[in-house]
């Protein structure tokens, strides 16, 4: 017989509060019918617009829920980290890597996007919109199979991955059964995961975790003030473009807000991460 749902809650803190904050976010955005533009991460909209926050509001969107459901049942699995302080891990261990690993996964993710684009032309890539948890559920899928192989994995009660393996075969199969599923967002999270894992990223403690986020807070609503996506009134920022240049303005829509730009007309197509 398992343990009560209230003392695995309590074993597992900070994904629980994740878990937490992820469906109170999609609550919101089916209630304000805000759609994958609104929230999610494109070259377009984070690079050309300088809407930077995007890295942040697409990390923890969800527009299906059963890609809320996917999302969730795999980081309550992955919880167990949060008990592994014996090896190094731990809650704290999984608070500053979780920050990381949103930062950076959402950065490769358009790093992979601007190489497509620039070096080998995809204009496919300017447009494709991205939104959803997985890039840190992958991430620590990879950091688990790297620090605790002999751990499994499981996913809505019924299926049990050995997660040694469990990064690729959840890449492969989000692949191929679910079409929009971001490759590009999954392996970018494995990629920062092992990055971890193999120690290429290290030194997080509480001060550099408290900096940066104290870095992404600021960013964050600076970004927003700039482009416009929000009213921030007790924020000034002096102009700094060239008005003979392309525009780049958000416009309202009847779902929220849109991006609008001069030279880069065409349709966003989601993808699913």
């Amino acid at each position: 017989m398992g343990k009560p749902l209230i003392y695995e809650i309590l074993e597992k803190p900070a994904s629980s509060s994740i878990i937490g904050i992820c469906s109170l976010i999609w609550w919101f955005i089916q209630k304000r019918g805000i759609g994958y533009g609104d929230v999610g991460l494109s070259y377009e909209a984070a690079v050309d617009g300088g809407q930077y926050w995007r890295v942040i509001t697409s990390a923890f969107s969800h527009i299906s829920v059963v890609h809320l459901v996917f999302n969730m049942s795999a980081l309550w699995s992955l919880g167990v980290v949060e008990q592994l302080g014996q090896i190094g891990l731990g809650v704290e261990y999984y608070l500053h890597y979780t920050l990381v690993l949103v930062v950076l996964s959402g950065m490769l993710v358009l790093g992979f996007y601007h190489m497509m684009i620039q070096r080998f032309k995809v204009e496919y890539f300017r447009r494709v919109t991205a939104v959803g948890y997985s890039c840190v559920v992958f991430g620590w899928m990879t950091i688990l199979a790297a620090k605790q192989p002999s751990s499994k994995l499981n996913i809505f009660g019924v299926l049990s991955l050995p997660i040694s393996f469990a990064p690729f075969e959840s890449l492969i199969f989000t692949s191929i059964m679910v079409p929009q599923a971001s490759f590009i967002g999954h392996l970018s999270g494995i990629i920062v995961g092992y990055s971890i894992a193999w120690g290429l990223i290290h030194g997080m403690n509480n001060y550099w975790a408290i900096t940066m986020l104290g870095w992404i807070a600021l960013v964050f609503i600076l970004s927003l003030k700039r482009t416009g996506s929000m009213e921030l009134s007790f924020i000034e920022i002096e102009p700094v473009t060239d008005p003979s240049l392309p525009s780049v303005g958000v416009v309202a829509s009847r779902n929220g807000r849109t991006l609008q730009m001069d030279v880069l007309p065409g349709r966003r197509v989601a993808d699913i991460v």
